[in-house]
């Protein structure tokens, strides 16, 4: 791959390669823009075929990280460490790692993603000052995501039926790990009705059993007529053959990169299915970790009220939408890059959260 031809592609500011041979770390940090603050995105460990698919991963969601904070009124950049190469987990590891983010002198904070646990958070932080939801702190961020998901759903029902309420409503949750069971319960607590997909059948036995869900299997899910669809598992699951014979009208979901193809959010106005863009919604725990940088430090309460504010920004991405006849994905990007351009040039702003 061309490296600074796919850095430009984006507008991607740095791409660190660090190599850690005691350990076997293999890490890739890429810093997509620090115009509105040091840049902020979690640790992935992750399976990849090969190195190149690990960087563009790293380029990717560094990007969406951006996004995601800038429109949830954050003063943070976006990154996103990366490892690659399938290492054995081990304090060394992980000590590396927090070694290698500390040399980038608080450019980059990071902390927990796929394949990261809460135990080796705190294992980089034993080295590292650039560490954030640890579990001293914000903590785990399921929950706070769950809840910004559960606005987000409220807020497409808002715009497509004219009430916020989910009483009544069926909700299609594809994914019921730690968010979409925690999604689960918030949505059952207001008398939704709840079918489930899930690859791990503990997982939907576990919300059946508690929430009363209806359980179907992965593909089934996607021909379940209902109002709103929440992806909460891995990316790439709209593509554009299920958007063909989607039944709902209304996608809100926490997974990130739902859209497999870029013509996909065009196909789902085509059919008249709202759909809320992901960076959007699922900004709850990146949201509730910036309360860490606000004066006293983490405070529970007002965390979660700027989680809630998902709810007014969706709503301003749809209006955009609308006035400018552009799809959501295009509006909630323009609403993010508008923010950044506002701010452009200038030094770093200290991390203020929402």
């Amino acid at each position: 791959m061309e490296i600074f031809e796919a850095m430009a592609e984006q507008g991607h500011e740095q791409l660190n390669f660090f190599y850690d041979q005691a350990s076997g770390l293999k890490l890739i940090v890429a810093v997509h823009d620090t115009t509105l603050g040091p840049a902020t995105g979690g640790t992935r460990l992750w399976h990849y075929d090969q190195e190149a698919d690990a960087v563009w991963d790293a380029l990717r969601l560094s990007y969406g990280m951006t996004l995601k904070n800038a429109v949830s009124g954050l003063n943070f950049g976006g990154s996103k460490c990366v490892i690659y190469g399938d290492p054995k987990k081990s304090p060394e590891l992980f000590h590396a790692l927090g070694r290698f983010i500390t040399a980038l002198g608080g450019r980059v904070y990071t902390g927990e993603d796929v394949g990261i646990t809460a135990q080796d958070v705190e294992l980089m932080a034993e080295v590292c000052p650039y560490i954030v939801g640890r579990e001293a702190t914000s903590g785990d961020p399921s929950k706070a995501a769950a809840y910004g998901t559960y606005m987000a759903v409220r807020a497409v029902l808002m715009e497509v039926t004219g009430q916020a309420s989910v009483t009544g409503r069926k909700i299609l949750v594809q994914g019921v790990g730690n968010v979409g069971l925690e999604l689960c319960r918030l949505l059952a607590g207001e008398g939704a009705r709840l079918v489930v997909a899930d690859i791990n059948p503990e997982r939907t036995d576990l919300a059946a059993k508690l929430y009363g869900a209806r359980v179907v299997d992965g593909e089934a899910l996607f021909q379940e007529e209902g109002d709103v669809l929440s992806p909460c598992a891995l990316g790439q699951v709209l593509t554009a053959e299920r958007v063909s014979t989607l039944r709902v009208r209304a996608i809100a979901g926490s997974a990130n990169n739902q859209v497999a193809t870029p013509e996909v959010p065009a196909l789902l106005a085509a059919r008249g299915i709202l759909y809320a863009p992901d960076f959007v919604v699922n900004g709850g725990g990146v949201i509730n970790i910036a309360d860490e940088f606000l004066p006293g430090g983490y405070q529970p309460s007002r965390a979660m009220a700027a989680v809630a504010r998902i709810y007014e920004r969706l709503r301003e991405v749809f209006r955009v939408a609308k006035e400018e006849q552009i799809t959501t994905e295009q509006a909630a990007e323009q609403v993010a890059l508008r923010r950044i351009s506002a701010h452009r040039p200038g030094p770093y702003l200290p991390a203020q959260g929402a």
